[in-house]
């Protein structure tokens, strides 16, 4: 529990004892965007959350303002679902809900990056979803942050009609249609007001470039559409 200590603090902790990739300006940033949002009604989704860091910082954010719900939707991959490619390059293959995924595959994880960064989060728990719980737990935050493993097309299927969601994180599969379909999966909850954030976006992922343009930027529905830092970009519904 680190909740009695500066919120600048508990951010800095957060980022450094939980694996992951939000650089420390992105996760200043969505605490800052969901905290100043008290005045809206609604809750939070995150789609791709790993072992949680950016989770926890919405969950950070969510307790201060009584945010209600916290969903958090990843494959959460086991270490053993993970598989070399003829390249050398890697990428996973996991079933949840009786569906068959396949993950990182156009935009797969070079070898030194997997065996540097993705091996080590593993240790001895090969369950990726338990290391997520086990860091919310930690951080006492289970009561807020519920995980579902899956894509967003669940979304429909873990919440009521009356359902309502004013801040969405995105940082899910990178291909272009994953990333469509994530937006149109979160799209029917977004309240007026509301924000959606991506990550990696116009840095290195040209899919991802290419979604937000066609699905956001040209959209009337969306205003504010800025990139926040390096590689967040964020849009505000509007109608």
């Amino acid at each position: 529990m680190i909740y009695n200590k500066p919120i600048i603090n508990q951010i800095d902790e957060i980022s450094k004892f939980i694996p992951g990739w939000s650089s420390i300006d992105q996760l200043y940033s969505l605490f800052l965007l969901l905290y100043s949002m008290s005045y809206i009604k609604g809750n939070v989704i995150e789609i791709g959350s790993w072992c949680g860091k950016s989770s926890s910082i919405l969950g950070l954010a969510s307790y201060l303002t009584n945010v209600e719900q916290v969903l958090c939707i990843d494959l959460f991959p086991n270490k053993t679902d993970w598989f070399q490619n003829i390249d050398g390059t890697y990428s996973f293959k996991t079933k949840c809900n009786d569906k068959q995924y396949i993950a990182c595959k156009k935009y797969s994880v070079w070898e030194k990056t997997f065996n540097d960064e993705f091996l080590s989060v593993y240790g001895e728990e090969e369950d990726l979803l338990n290391i997520f719980r086990k860091n919310m737990m930690r951080l006492e935050y289970n009561n807020i942050i519920t995980p579902y493993k899956g894509d967003s097309s669940i979304i429909k299927d873990v919440v009521n009609k009356n359902f309502k969601c004013k801040f969405a994180f995105i940082d899910g599969d990178h291909d272009y249609e994953a990333v469509c379909k994530d937006i149109q999966n979160i799209e029917p909850y977004l309240v007026l007001g509301s924000w959606i954030c991506f990550d990696d976006a116009f840095s290195t992922y040209t899919d991802v470039d290419c979604a937000l343009y066609n699905m956001i930027i040209e959209n009337k529905s969306y205003t504010n559409c800025q990139q926040l830092t390096r590689k967040l970009f964020v849009a505000q519904k509007c109608g």
